[in-house]
């Protein structure tokens, strides 16, 4: 089977031969990596293989010294929306699947649609990301984009969604160049597995079983001008190790041919899903000690790349996953057509986290840090090589958090209930003194005092 620039013997021969580093040799690699550069990917190889319980808390350490270091406490939200659950693939994990007939189907009208969105910028989402099954037809990126032009159109008083984030079907490149012409964010979409004959098992028909067509998709996404792209793995269908090491040469693959890597990496674990055993009992099941360590090492390895985390997971893990490297998180979320406005019935998978948006806020808010709905670098063009090039010097600080605060501070004047505004109005204090440069912070109290006074959408 033909696996692309997915080198399987090596990573067998690598997992089969390679013993963990001693202690010398996990010293050096992590004081290469508080350099904030990165470590080699060959060094996050060596990181894999680490078993020691003192080893990895030694990396865990190092893991949260780069998220504080390059992020501090600023943490990106955003709810997902589904669209349609109609699915022409047959994956075994998926509640979507097309054979599944216990869950009921629907494509949402535009009217629903906006319903959906209505409801969402009610609660002060900024950010959205849209998600679809793979059975709309030859329709379906007509749907899309016309979904996208609606979603953008709807106006709530004083909110609105200003980011759209895309996770739909693989596309051809003139495909791609209608996402990027509708102003979509970033373009993702979860390999699921690197591994190909699990891949193959996993996805037994249907478009999705293309193995190289989905692999190759973010080429042409890139091809077609989309600079931000964000990839996933579904932990839990094969060996973590294996999934990780796939990972960093797909990243590596990107970097070679386009001169940057990916946006953002998703790191999603099984859960259960309606009518699907494989992720009741998941064949390669991650444990939390494995998954802090999955988090700790992708944080260390490529440390301007964001890291997402879903609802998958309970608020016990999500706290601990923050101070280790992961940036962004979705809040508040449905993963069912409707499930904003109407029910939360027939959804996609279960959730672990079924706090509202305004709980997570206080929530994160009272941990120290600050949520972000800031979608200032999209709009100003700072993506893909640009926003690497000032992620990389450090420069992305002087922006991510005056817009963090100022963002955070109109979701608290518009949305917020007194007790969540007393304690994000006394964080928004903190972090203030935080920002880097004199003229810098008076700016951003001058944009506090006019978001006070009513202004919106303030950033730099």
């Amino acid at each position: 089977m033909d696996t692309g620039f997915i080198d399987h013997g090596r990573i067998y021969d690598y997992l089969k031969n390679t013993t963990p580093p001693d202690a010398k040799e996990l010293d050096e690699i992590l004081a290469h990596a508080k350099e904030l550069k990165g470590i080699s990917f060959a060094e996050a190889e060596r990181l894999l293989m680490v078993e020691d319980d003192a080893h990895l808390d030694k990396i865990a350490e190092t893991a949260r010294f780069i998220k504080e270091e390059i992020y501090g406490k600023r943490l990106v939200l955003f709810a997902p929306l589904y669209v349609s659950n109609l699915c022409n693939n047959d994956c075994l994990y998926c509640a979507f699947k097309k054979s599944n007939k216990s869950i009921p189907r629907r494509t949402l009208t535009f009217d629903e649609l906006r319903r959906e969105v209505q409801t969402l910028v009610q609660q002060g989402h900024k950010r959205i990301l849209l998600v679809s099954g793979e059975g709309l037809g030859m329709n379906a990126l007509d749907y899309t984009v016309k979904a996208i032009e609606t979603i953008y159109s709807v106006k709530m008083g004083k909110g609105e969604i200003r980011r759209i984030n895309v996770n739909i079907a693989a596309l051809p490149v003139e495909g791609f160049k209608r996402l990027k012409a509708a102003r979509i964010g970033t373009y993702q979409l979860f390999q699921e597995t690197y591994h190909a004959e699990t891949y193959k098992t996993m996805h037994p028909s249907g478009p999705k079983s293309n193995y190289l067509y989905h692999l190759t998709a973010m080429d042409r996404a890139m091809e077609a001008g989309i600079d931000d792209v964000g990839v996933g793995i579904l932990f839990g269908l094969e060996d973590y190790r294996f999934e990780i090491m796939a990972l960093l040469q797909h990243i590596r693959h990107l970097e070679e041919r386009f001169g940057t890597g990916v946006h953002t990496i998703s790191i999603p674990r099984l859960e259960p899903a309606t009518g699907s055993d494989v992720s009741v009992n998941p064949p390669h099941a991650v444990s939390d000690r494995d998954f802090r360590k999955i988090i700790s090492i992708l944080r260390i390895t490529v440390p301007y790349t964001g890291m997402i985390l879903s609802t998958r997971e309970d608020a016990k893990m999500r706290h601990e996953a923050l101070s280790l490297g992961i940036s962004q998180i979705s809040a508040g979320s449905r993963t069912n057509p409707g499930g904003y406005s109407e029910s939360d019935s027939a959804e996609q998978f279960s959730l672990g986290d079924h706090r509202s948006l305004e709980e997570v806020i206080r929530d994160i808010a009272t941990m120290g840090y600050i949520p972000s709905f800031c979608t200032g670098c999209y709009r100003l063009g700072r993506t893909g090589q640009d926003f690497m090039d000032l992620a990389k010097p450090g420069l992305i600080k002087h922006y991510c958090l005056p817009n963090a605060i100022t963002s955070f501070k109109e979701y608290l004047v518009n949305y917020a209930t007194p007790e969540t505004r007393k304690v994000g109005d006394a964080l928004i204090q903190k972090m203030l003194n935080d920002v880097p440069e004199a003229a810098l912070r008076a700016k951003t109290a001058a944009s506090l005092k006019k978001i006070e006074e009513g202004a919106v959408d303030v950033y730099v």
